[in-house]
């Protein structure tokens, strides 16, 4: 049910294995972005901002990061030469390259912006061999390789020698790598003439998603680019990850809270326009603030369900039963409303609000603005604009099903418990298991004195990620209204033990 925030357009990967937990000062990243080749026409006018963008988000997310920018030769192999100096072994390395790249001798190449090529030999003279710099990285003790590279745009070098092959050709990586091109093998993309290409635009959506592998990001990254782009330009993934490995793992009940005692911590965006598999936030334009959640020390995760076979799947449609019976009062808190929260003039000036609002005015049909200015407002308690944004994102596409998931959470929230239980039914309909609209219902249905129903749902979405605190929570209160005290308390206990808001977050839903 979360609602993931934007809030962060900054957005990247924060690579954290799951397993054997790293050290902030363990994950090292290098994030080039080259625009200004003397040899092309024009400057570039994607790298510099996907570079800034992506190094901001990475070191909010632990890493150690080195940015350059419009690098030479000379630069780019002392940039390099930093980031091996800097590995330990178990380290996550972690490179982001913009620019024109090439390829020869079935070897793919990064180009500094001195580059002088006009034969095959100076590719492998002034390039940078993207398998030398993994190969190095591994031999470095790199547990943990990520290579992004958005560099499959044609490029004013290519044709200047016979053997020329368009676009980049297979990594052969050692083994724990993870490998992205923004475009498929030796094809070209065209820069869209933006701020930012799509390639990173459609990242940084999805890296902000909690709690998924890495390739799961990737992939759903690739089906974004594949669908904004008509399919004319489908991302090229290889992975040989030895291990789990999420970018931001454990990030648990990524709801934003209208009000909390503690400043919450950013959360994760979430994303427009992806119907991959599993769930992700805030929002992510220039991001702004993650939702609120704040992760305490976590605590074990709760018992194993007995080992009988697996509950069968939930229902993907469900209604609302009958009101309970009067002697079983309903929620003792009162829910917020639709009028409740700061009005649109209120928050007119917010930064990230403010650069959406531009966007939407230049473009009313900006389905990935509108989409995450309601996350922005739901994250700060005006739901009635929320609510609006996310019926214009329907308008435009009605099978979104992270505005479907945010519009049934918000609508949950200030009491239409009718039209959520449509929007969480249609959005798992569109993706069935997906965990955050599991979530959702569940807290439809706890509303709605459905406890039964609502035990099914927080159970389903516990199955998928037994971390997700605001399920674990849900359920606990669910069982205690059910009559399984004991139970509940336990769940309960856990929750909290996992975030100490979490009790202060469901009372701002009207929920105790």
């Amino acid at each position: 049910m979360k609602i993931r925030f934007l809030l962060l357009l900054p957005l990247l990967v924060s690579l954290v294995p799951t397993a054997p937990s790293l050290a902030a000062g363990d994950r090292y990243a290098l994030v080039i972005g080259n625009a200004k080749y003397p040899d092309a026409d024009a400057p570039l006018k994607e790298p510099i901002n996907d570079a800034r963008d992506i190094a901001d988000e990475l070191k909010r997310d632990g890493f150690s990061v080195e940015i350059g920018e419009n690098l030479t030769g000379d630069g780019m192999r002392r940039a390099f030469d930093k980031l091996y100096g800097k590995i330990k072994p178990g380290s996550v390395a972690l490179v982001f390259y913009s620019g024109f790249g090439i390829q020869s001798a079935r070897q793919s190449y990064m180009l500094p912006v001195d580059a002088q090529i006009w034969t095959e030999s100076d590719v492998r003279r002034d390039g940078f061999s993207l398998e030398t710099v993994l190969g190095e990285l591994n031999t470095r003790g790199a547990g943990v390789k990520i290579a992004l590279i958005d560099a499959s745009r044609r490029n004013p070098f290519e044709r200047r020698f016979r053997s020329f092959s368009a676009g980049l050709t297979p990594v052969i990586a050692p083994n724990g790598t993870l490998v992205m091109y923004s475009a498929a093998l030796a094809s070209v993309v065209s820069d869209a003439g933006g701020d930012h290409s799509l390639f990173v635009q459609e990242l940084l959506k999805e890296i902000r998603v909690p709690d998924l592998m890495a390739e799961e990001t990737l992939n759903r990254t690739k089906m974004g680019v594949t669908r904004a782009s008509r399919g004319e330009q489908v991302p090229w993934i290889s992975s040989s990850l030895a291990e789990d490995f999420s970018f931001i793992p454990g990030a648990a009940g990524s709801r934003p809270t209208a009000t909390t005692t503690t400043p919450p911590p950013p959360a994760p965006p979430v994303v427009a326009n992806n119907p991959p598999p599993a769930p992700p936030a805030p929002p992510s334009p220039p991001p702004p603030p993650k939702p609120a959640d704040t992760a305490a020390a976590p605590a074990p995760p709760p018992p194993p369900a007995p080992a009988p076979a697996p509950a069968p799947k939930p229902q993907v449609e469900a209604a609302l039963p009958p009101p309970p019976p009067a002697a079983k009062p309903a929620d003792p808190a009162p829910a917020p409303s639709m009028d409740s929260g700061p009005s649109a003039a209120a928050l007119a000036e917010d930064p990230t609000i403010k650069g959406l609002t531009a966007k939407i005015a230049a473009n009313p049909d900006d389905v990935n603005a509108l989409y995450r200015r309601g996350q922005v407002y739901a994250s700060k308690g005006a739901y009635s604009l929320a609510i609006k944004d996310f019926d214009d994102t329907l308008r435009i596409n009605s099978k979104d099903v992270e505005a479907l998931n945010n519009r049934c959470w918000t609508r949950t929230v200030v009491g239409d418990l009718q039209g959520a239980l449509k929007d969480c039914n249609e959005a798992l309909r569109l993706r069935p298991n997906f965990v955050d609209a599991l979530d959702s219902r569940g807290l439809v249905n706890l509303k709605s004195g459905a406890v039964k129903n609502a035990i099914a749902d927080f159970d389903a979405a516990l199955r998928i990620n037994p971390r997700l605190t605001s399920s674990l929570y849900g359920r606990g209160i669910a069982k205690q209204r059910n009559g399984s005290a004991q139970e509940g308390a336990l769940d309960i206990a856990n929750a909290k033990a996992m975030d100490p808001n979490i009790v202060q977050e469901f009372a701002s839903y009207g929920v105790r």
